[in-house]
Protein backbone atom coordinates (compact mmCIF):
# COMPACT_ATOMS: atom_id res chain seq x y z
CA UNK A 1 0.00 0.00 0.00
CA UNK A 2 1.14 3.31 -0.72
CA UNK A 3 1.28 6.50 1.25
CA UNK A 4 0.22 9.24 -0.28
CA UNK A 5 1.21 12.96 0.00
CA UNK A 6 0.89 16.43 -1.73
CA UNK A 7 3.84 15.49 -3.12
CA UNK A 8 3.31 12.40 -4.84
CA UNK A 9 -0.23 12.26 -5.29
CA UNK A 10 -0.18 14.00 -8.83
CA UNK A 11 1.74 11.06 -9.88
CA UNK A 12 0.88 8.28 -8.26
CA UNK A 13 -2.96 8.79 -8.44
CA UNK A 14 -3.76 11.22 -11.40
CA UNK A 15 -1.24 10.11 -13.51
CA UNK A 16 -1.37 5.96 -13.11
CA UNK A 17 -1.64 3.84 -15.72
CA UNK A 18 -4.09 1.39 -13.52
CA UNK A 19 -7.04 2.34 -11.13
CA UNK A 20 -6.32 3.98 -7.84
CA UNK A 21 -7.84 3.55 -4.45
CA UNK A 22 -7.16 5.97 -1.86
CA UNK A 23 -8.09 5.94 1.52
CA UNK A 24 -9.10 9.01 2.77
CA UNK A 25 -8.19 8.60 6.33
CA UNK A 26 -7.43 10.21 9.92
CA UNK A 27 -5.64 8.97 12.54
CA UNK A 28 -8.53 9.73 15.35
CA UNK A 29 -11.29 8.24 13.67
CA UNK A 30 -11.98 4.31 14.66
CA UNK A 31 -13.70 3.49 11.45
CA UNK A 32 -10.90 4.09 8.84
CA UNK A 33 -8.78 2.02 11.17
CA UNK A 34 -11.34 -0.85 10.68
CA UNK A 35 -11.14 -1.03 7.25
CA UNK A 36 -7.44 -0.49 7.16
CA UNK A 37 -6.57 -4.12 7.42
CA UNK A 38 -9.44 -4.93 4.43
CA UNK A 39 -7.54 -2.80 2.05
CA UNK A 40 -4.16 -4.17 2.49
CA UNK A 41 -6.03 -7.75 1.76
CA UNK A 42 -7.70 -5.71 -1.31
CA UNK A 43 -4.00 -4.20 -2.36
CA UNK A 44 -2.53 -7.71 -1.96
CA UNK A 45 -5.46 -9.67 -3.99
CA UNK A 46 -5.38 -7.48 -6.84
CA UNK A 47 -2.36 -6.69 -7.03
CA UNK A 48 -1.11 -5.54 -10.40
CA UNK A 49 -4.56 -4.73 -11.56
CA UNK A 50 -5.47 -2.07 -9.11
CA UNK A 51 -3.14 0.44 -6.69
CA UNK A 52 -4.31 0.82 -2.87
CA UNK A 53 -2.82 4.32 -1.15
CA UNK A 54 -3.48 5.83 1.77
CA UNK A 55 -4.04 9.64 2.03
CA UNK A 56 -3.85 10.99 5.42
CA UNK A 57 -6.47 13.92 5.44
CA UNK A 58 -5.67 16.13 8.55
CA UNK A 59 -1.98 16.38 7.02
CA UNK A 60 -2.97 16.80 3.50
CA UNK A 61 -6.43 18.50 3.87
CA UNK A 62 -6.26 20.59 0.55
CA UNK A 63 -6.35 17.62 -1.05
CA UNK A 64 -9.19 16.20 0.45
CA UNK A 65 -10.89 19.20 -0.05
CA UNK A 66 -10.03 19.43 -3.57
CA UNK A 67 -12.10 16.02 -3.88
CA UNK A 68 -15.12 16.59 -1.41
CA UNK A 69 -14.43 14.46 0.90
CA UNK A 70 -16.04 15.44 4.43
CA UNK A 71 -16.39 12.08 5.91
CA UNK A 72 -13.86 9.35 6.87
CA UNK A 73 -13.03 7.14 5.99
CA UNK A 74 -14.24 8.16 2.33
CA UNK A 75 -12.42 5.96 -0.34
CA UNK A 76 -12.23 7.50 -4.21
CA UNK A 77 -11.55 5.41 -6.88
CA UNK A 78 -9.83 7.06 -9.67
CA UNK A 79 -9.12 5.82 -12.96
CA UNK A 80 -7.24 8.33 -15.53
CA UNK A 81 -7.17 10.87 -13.04
CA UNK A 82 -10.86 10.88 -12.18
CA UNK A 83 -13.16 9.34 -9.23
CA UNK A 84 -15.02 6.91 -11.26
CA UNK A 85 -16.21 5.35 -7.36
CA UNK A 86 -16.72 6.74 -3.93
CA UNK A 87 -17.17 4.48 -0.74
CA UNK A 88 -17.79 6.75 2.63
CA UNK A 89 -17.72 4.81 5.72
CA UNK A 90 -16.09 1.52 7.00
CA UNK A 91 -17.98 -1.51 5.38
CA UNK A 92 -16.94 -5.26 5.63
CA UNK A 93 -15.16 -6.80 2.50
CA UNK A 94 -17.65 -8.44 0.31
CA UNK A 95 -19.51 -5.04 0.37
CA UNK A 96 -16.44 -2.75 -0.09
CA UNK A 97 -15.73 -4.77 -3.05
CA UNK A 98 -19.16 -4.76 -4.31
CA UNK A 99 -19.10 -0.90 -4.25
CA UNK A 100 -16.45 -0.86 -6.11
CA UNK A 101 -17.93 -3.66 -8.98
CA UNK A 102 -16.65 -2.42 -12.36
CA UNK A 103 -14.56 0.47 -11.23
CA UNK A 104 -11.02 -1.23 -11.75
Amino acid sequence: MITLTAENFAEQVLESDKPVLVDFWTEWCPPCRMVAPILEEIAKEYEGRLTVAKLNADDHPEIASRYGVMGFPTMNLYRNGEVVRRVVGAKPKRLLLAELDGGF
